[in-house]
């Protein structure tokens, strides 16, 4: 297991570091992306001049704001550090020569596996752009426009533009902070809120046509094979917005999302209302989150997934009730 540290202990760990490979987790979202970014930056202006980013997947052009130098190879790591990667299965297969050898992990998921050698985690966070938020805020970088838009982003999309249930006061206090630093709150909230690809709007058709209930209607489903993904030419990244959709139908109290991977084993996303636990349903099934959001990768194929996933939402239904 990890060792856990403290923000100052990671702070200073950071600080002797040199080569430094910052890793994100593969399907990349705005936390992870907004996370490692904007470590990236802040390290590089405490004189680290050796700092890259590693992702298994292509980074989604809406990101390229960012301004992240993305690992080439260009010098040997000597510190590897991951940001909101809960387990090693997440990183993907691209980049396991490195993600066996994570020497810190910083991260807001109360399932992490503890897979690095060191751990700094706080599941009370919104997301780890908070996280990241008070590390920088602890190195006496300033926070000027490019970092506050790079942990906006990691914020505002992790608690689904300030509506899901991990809201807190703290989230608003930092975003208000954030734009005081010169966020661009309305075009990134129109980038990653409110503009749609026609591609998009395909797949969340197809995904709806496909739209089952369960258990008196008090759980959702939808899913999508990779043909119909295909069938669109929608991008990975405009899949993540889908996971909402079942739960947002009234009276359901579980909403699932099952989208196929190319390799045929679907990934599934959970998401819940208060008094449902997303993460023991996913945990049960190798994956994890938090409360109320939360996923795993199931084999098999979509009957094998349906029936798997929906034996564990029944499990927790009848303890909820």
């Amino acid at each position: 297991m990890s060792e856990t540290l403290d923000l100052t202990e990671v702070l200073g760990r950071l600080l002797r570091a040199e080569k430094i490979l910052l890793l994100c987790h593969k399907n990349p979202d705005g936390d992870t992306l907004g996370s490692a970014a904007a470590l990236y930056h802040a390290l590089k202006r405490l004189g680290k001049p050796e700092v890259a980013v590693l992702c298994a997947d292509l980074i989604p052009p809406r990101y390229d704001y960012m301004q992240i130098e993305l690992f080439q190879g260009q010098f040997e790591p000597q510190y590897v550090v991951a940001v909101d990667v809960a387990s090693i299965q997440l990183f993907g297969d691209s980049v396991r020569e490195y993600a066996q050898r994570v020497d810190l992990c910083i991260d807001h998921h109360g399932s992490n596996s503890g897979y690095a050698d060191a751990l700094y985690l706080d599941s009370s966070a919104c997301a780890t752009a908070e996280i990241i938020y008070q590390l920088i805020c602890k190195m006496g970088v300033e926070i000027d426009g490019v970092l506050a838009d790079c942990l906006y982003t990691g914020i505002s999309t992790d608690t689904g533009c300030f509506l899901f249930g991990n809201t807190s006061a703290r989230s608003h206090e930092i975003a208000a902070r954030l734009m005081e630093a010169g966020a661009r709150v309305r075009d990134l909230n129109m980038i990653l809120f409110e503009t749609k690809s026609r591609a998009r709007l395909a797949i969340e058709s197809i995904a709806l046509s496909n739209l089952e209930y369960h258990f008196q209607d008090r759980c959702a489903l939808i899913y999508m094979t990779w043909e119909q993904i295909e069938s669109t030419g929608v991008e990975t990244s405009d899949l993540e917005g889908l996971t909402s959709l079942p739960r947002q139908i009234e009276g359901v109290q579980v909403g699932i999302t099952l989208r196929q991977q190319p390799s045929g084993s679907y990934k599934i996303s959970v998401r819940t209302q208060p008094g449902v636990d997303a993460c023991a349903i996913c945990t049960r099934l190798g994956g994890g989150g938090h409360s109320m959001a939360a996923g795993c990768e199931l084999v098999g194929g979509l009957d094998n997934a349906k029936q798997a996933i929906l034996a564990e939402v029944e499990r927790e239904l009848c303890r909820e009730s």
